[in-house]
């Protein structure tokens, strides 16, 4: 009980600082999925659809006491990077009548790397009805051009060479949409070289376009997600990695992305291109939950939000997912890795936050010795 009261201390300390640091960053760009999405995929739907579980409680609950469009239970990686940086919460993209001064979010849920037509045109499951792709989102990032940029010395290069673009977790859609369409992993491995180069490309589309820092993020453990333990269960314990439970070809399958996305990055120039590790933390996070102030294997694969019992406790309740009527949470988020199966929980994403800007996550850490100080 004392580890997780210093941990949840551990907390307050990080957050109370992360206020505190102000660097030369003015902006921040945002691409990706429902790890970073704050909101777009709610108002591309519009109020008609009024099934969105994240617009429900108890999404929300942590820090911003109402749901906010985020697939958590408060706060995602994006909003403590903004924060460490001394700017504000990006808005979504589709935002109206919102200042995109200092940045905008193109991040959307069920968003891929690849363009919906691929996933159409060979009979996978398409995740998404809209078009939202990276590339897409990238399209939404030149149409806001002429208003971000008009009238800045310098243009949009000069503008942006001030700026963070984050690219954020993008490829767990691409493969979902294999795995869901009963394809298998090898089938779904076999998209990661088209997968990581359509990220490589855009990366090089945005220093092309004037992005003098980059940081691009790997995939999370597919594995170690408590909805995927469910949908993909193995038949046998050798389907498990023995230290941490998880699925052991679904995190084989993140682990290769990862190392073929580092290599592609690592071909690029032309700007500070940082890559972010989304994989280690939750991989330590499942395997020495304690170590980190999480409740054991109560926390570290199962849900907080629509769990059940189930094989090594992990079982995610697949017909009362969080946000549905009736849908309990745990007491405590923070005690918990996972929030609703496949999103995490406002502790795991600050966790991997800070290991993103200090160290130990990322290389090189976001606010290394190269990123001076300034007053506003």
């Amino acid at each position: 009980m004392m580890q997780k009261y210093l941990w949840i201390q551990i907390f307050v300390l990080l957050s109370s600082f992360s206020f505190s640091v102000e660097t030369d960053y003015a902006s921040i760009f945002s691409f990706g999925d429902s790890f970073s999405d704050t909101g777009n995929i709610v108002l591309i739907y519009g109020p008609a659809r009024t099934d969105l579980v994240m617009t429900k409680p108890p999404y929300g609950m942590t820090f911003f006491d109402h749901p906010s469009g985020r697939l958590s239970d408060g706060r995602l990686i994006i909003d403590f990077i903004a924060q460490a940086l001394g700017l504000p919460l990006l808005p979504p993209s589709f935002a109206a009548n919102r200042s995109f001064e200092h940045g905008a979010n193109f991040a959307t849920a069920g968003g891929t790397a690849l363009d919906r037509a691929f996933f159409v045109a060979n009979n996978f499951t398409v995740m998404s009805p809209f078009n939202i792709s990276l590339g897409d989102q990238l399209g939404w990032l030149d149409g806001m051009k002429p208003s971000l940029c008009g009238g800045k010395p310098g243009g949009c290069e000069g503008y942006f060479s001030e700026s963070l673009f984050f690219v954020g977790e993008l490829g767990w859609n691409d493969y979902s949409a294999v795995l869901l369409a009963g394809r298998g992993v090898d089938e779904a491995r076999s998209l990661t070289p088209r997968v990581v180069g359509t990220i490589r490309a855009a990366t090089q589309k945005l220093i092309d376009g004037g992005a003098r820092t980059v940081f691009v993020s790997g995939i999370t453990p597919m594995g170690c997600s408590s909805a995927n333990l469910v949908l993909f269960a193995g038949s046998s314990e050798a389907d498990y990695e023995p230290d941490t439970g998880c699925l052991r070809s679904l995190n084989q399958l993140s682990m290769e992305h990862n190392r073929q996305l580092r290599h592609a990055l690592a071909q690029l120039g032309g700007a500070r291109i940082i890559y972010g590790d989304f994989y280690t933390p939750l991989v330590e996070l499942a395997a020495t939950p304690r170590r980190f102030g999480i409740d054991g294997e109560e926390g570290a694969l199962r849900a907080c939000c629509g769990s059940g019992g189930g094989r090594y406790n992990f079982e995610f309740n697949m017909s009362a997912q969080c946000g549905m009527a009736g849908v309990t949470v745990c007491g405590d988020p923070s005690a918990y890795v996972n929030w609703d199966g496949v999103h995490l929980t406002e502790a795991a994403y600050h966790h991997v936050a800070d290991g993103w800007l200090r160290g130990p996550y990322a290389n090189p850490p976001l606010l290394s010795s190269s990123c001076s100080a300034r007053a506003r």
